[in-house]
């Protein structure tokens, strides 16, 4: 191969990296939890810049002994939180990812998880990317700890 011909290849790569999403992570957190619960969620909102829909496959993180993805869903008029195998973000879109919707779950915390702290959460794609964020811990209201002013 010349000299031509590999600039020509290195351009052509360049030209098919350009294809990959680019999905930014934003506003993290992970919800504090009281003493020995042994469960928590992460929630964020990730965008993908590219032009081609990507992923969310999976979520590592090693204060939690099992990490799985989850959505909550009606199920005879309770609402039942289930396991996906994975999070679409659409091309030129967003997911959020929110408390009682598409969310990260974190079973058997090794310590209880306190507001002020971060953990570490690696998130990896169905292009074959991954990105690690540092998350705040965030004590987060439930429903029915919230009060309405009106």
């Amino acid at each position: 191969m010349n000299f031509r011909t590999s600039l020509i290849a290195a351009a052509f790569s360049a030209v098919s990296f350009s294809s990959f999403a680019a999905v930014e992570v934003s506003k993290p957190y992970a919800r504090a939890t009281p003493p020995h619960a042994p469960n928590s969620a992460a929630f964020m909102m990730l965008k993908n810049s590219g032009d081609e829909s990507v992923s969310l496959v999976k979520a590592a993180t090693p204060v939690a002994k099992k990490v799985e993805l989850h959505t909550h869903t009606m199920d005879g008029g309770m609402m039942k939180m289930r396991q996906v195998e994975n999070i679409e973000i659409p091309a030129n879109g967003m997911s959020e990812l929110k408390p009682g919707g598409l969310h990260i779950m974190l079973f058997g915390l090794q310590n209880p998880l306190k507001e002020g702290e971060t953990l570490t959460l690696t998130l990896s794609f169905s292009d074959g990317t991954k990105v690690t964020k540092n998350i705040p811990v965030k004590k987060v209201m439930t429903g029915s700890q919230m009060k309405h002013k009106h």
